[in-house]
């Protein structure tokens, strides 16, 4: 008996040990295509061929930032003005469309919100065409505006699910206090649903942002000159040339993912909270 419980420890760690093992090669295997963006950015453009792509650059060039930070700065700012904003309003609406259907139910509210879920499932490429004419018929394509405008009505229905999943876990007695306090529909959710909605608000910004920053269909699609296009769109641009420029291809590369990664070091610890304030009741 002693000698069995002695070795039980032991065995115990084994499959911990496998586990840690599977996870550290598969973490390997995710940040290989870094390290090789990060190395051939650090070339200059005579060392960065595809046959010595695993290779430590011999001597640092930061030829590759310049070249890319030049023809993305442009970009850069437009992805700003695009998503910041985006990501505001999309975020706001969704906040007040999720109020309005967990708390103040009217005669068709839960069908009205199973057909606003349905814009999840509406594949981009099928309403290109029809998009693309109507921006033209009302003046907004190929500008910034247009591009805020699809993108936040495009967010309402993941940002309306989150929110109604979140604010359905409140009580419903304090919409009844505010009631009986005289706040109708909008001064409930100002004063009291607002500021206890910063954990949805997060989850909702980081998933926003990153969307809108990543995303290249509507932006290559809505647009048609370098003043209007997104980062997106000016890092595919770069490798348009006859020559393929490894180093400044992937300096762009990392230059248009550092907003994200930001974003991420700075609200990811809320992140998984705010996922799960939702998924509990009471």
């Amino acid at each position: 008996m002693s000698a069995n419980a002695a070795a039980l420890p032991g065995e115990a760690a084994w499959p911990r040990f496998l586990a840690y093992a599977l996870l550290a090669t598969f973490a390997l295997f995710f940040v290989m295509p870094v390290y090789v963006m990060l190395a051939t950015s650090l070339k200059s453009l005579e060392e960065a061929q595809s046959s010595t792509m695993w290779a430590w650059p011999a001597a640092l060039s930061l030829d590759g930032y310049r070249a890319a930070f030049g023809s993305l700065s442009r970009g850069l700012i437009n992805s700003l003005l695009l998503t910041i904003p985006a990501t505001l309003l999309s975020s706001l609406a969704g906040s007040i469309n999720g109020y309005c259907l967990s708390k103040w139910k009217f005669r068709g509210s839960n069908t009205l919100f199973t057909l606003l879920l349905f814009g999840m499932f509406i594949p981009y490429q099928s309403i290109l065409i029809p998009l693309v004419k109507f921006m033209q018929t009302v003046g907004l394509y190929n500008s910034l505006f247009g591009l805020i405008l699809v993108h936040v009505v495009y967010g309402l229905p993941i940002t309306t699910l989150i929110f109604r999943n979140y604010y359905a876990t409140i009580p419903d007695e304090l919409v009844e206090a505010g009631r009986i306090d005289g706040a109708g529909l909008l001064r409930t959710y100002w004063y009291i649903f607002l500021p206890i909605s910063m954990p949805s608000f997060i989850v909702v910004a980081i998933w926003q942002f990153t969307n809108i920053w990543n995303e290249f269909l509507f932006a290559v699609t809505l647009t048609s000159s370098p003043e209007t296009q997104p980062v997106t769109v000016a890092l595919q641009n770069l490798g348009g040339s006859m020559i393929s420029q490894w180093n400044t291809q992937m300096a762009g590369a990392l230059i248009a993912s550092v907003p994200t990664l930001l974003i991420y070091i700075v609200l990811g610890k809320y992140f998984v909270g705010g996922m799960l304030a939702g998924s509990v009741k009471g």
